[in-house]
């Protein structure tokens, strides 16, 4: 099988949420809560043999892949079809509760090269960008059918796209005319709605839109609060929780939850002397984020923006 998506941060990811010299050491469970193709998990799987793993996954066609590249491995992986948010919410209970949990938050290259669904403005493809195409509406749906004001609102909030009202304007005003059904076409609205100087950045001018339109519809930054949430309750204490983040957005959840996590008073700022005994419920294994080498980022260009955080549960 011819492997397209190459895991960030892999060998950081290895290092600090590595069983060795752990209680866990000789009898690990991990969750790989974003399997993708799996690499992560083959890496993992590889590296320490008293490790198994359950990989989770909402589009049924990736993890298909995953499961034929990780076949090698047999029992020691295992698989959850769906959102990794529900998984944590309904953990299963005839599984072990995991010592280990990974979050890949960035998308697979396998989506923008071979998924066909409108991920990336390179293809012409139908405008899809949903991680389950049998759940939820799509692009094509939401660009042709929400109010210019809600279009601003979702690529200014979800893209942070400063041209966020001229976009919008420009895909109201396409869609009186014609239908917008595929990404080359949505891509060249977006091209022509912002000022010359901006179109030759040092990123196309649909990049923030399209992310934030795939953020729409995926419901991605309001599936990341209660997934980690639960994910926490779930882990054992003494297990380790590493998140990778790929945009500002994402990351500012991740790094507020694990400051709350990690503080030992829980009393309002404005109160001066603390009476809550509160005690910290996780410890900071990483007190800054971890990012890609030069190299990395030579080879692997998708990791450029990669952060890597991780805590231990007490």
């Amino acid at each position: 099988m011819e492997i397209i998506h190459t895991p960030v941060l892999l060998q950081e990811t290895l290092k600090y949420l590595s069983p060795v010299g752990e209680p866990f050491e000789k009898n690990c469970f991990m969750v790989d809560s974003t399997l993708g193709e799996g690499g992560h998990s083959e890496a993992f799987l590889s590296s320490f043999e008293n490790l198994r793993i359950i990989g989770l996954d909402a589009d049924c066609k990736i993890q298909a892949r995953a499961k034929e590249r990780l076949a090698p491995f047999g029992n020691r992986m295992n698989f959850y079809s769906g959102w990794f948010n529900d998984f944590y919410a309904n953990y299963p209970e005839n599984l072990p509760k995991p010592d280990l949990i990974l979050f890949d938050l960035g998308i697979s290259v396998f989506h923008y090269e071979r998924s066909g669904r409108g991920f990336s403005f390179r293809y012409d493809e139908p405008l899809d960008m949903r991680l389950n195409p049998n759940a939820g509406e799509s692009v094509e749906t939401l660009v042709n059918t929400k109010r210019e004001e809600e279009l601003a609102n979702i690529i200014f909030n979800y893209g942070e796209e400063r041209y966020s009202r001229r976009i919008a304007r420009a895909i109201v005003e396409h869609r009186k005319m014609s239908k917008i059904v595929s990404s080359k076409v949505l891509a060249d609205i977006i091209y022509g709605a912002v000022p010359a100087q901006y179109r030759h950045g040092n990123i196309h001018p649909a990049t923030k839109s399209f992310q934030a339109f795939r953020i729409a519809v995926n419901g991605e930054l309001d599936r990341l609060p209660l997934a980690l949430e639960n994910a926490f309750k779930n882990l054992k204490p003494g297990g380790k929780l590493g998140v990778i983040t790929f945009h500002s957005l994402e990351d500012r959840i991740v790094k507020n939850m694990f400051k709350d996590w990690a503080k030992k008073c829980t009393c309002p700022p404005e109160q001066p002397i603390c009476n809550c005994g509160g005690k910290p419920k996780a410890e900071l294994i990483l007190r800054k984020p971890v990012g890609p080498s030069d190299s990395e980022v030579a080879e692997n260009s998708p990791s450029r923006s990669a952060k890597l955080r991780v805590l231990r549960k007490l």
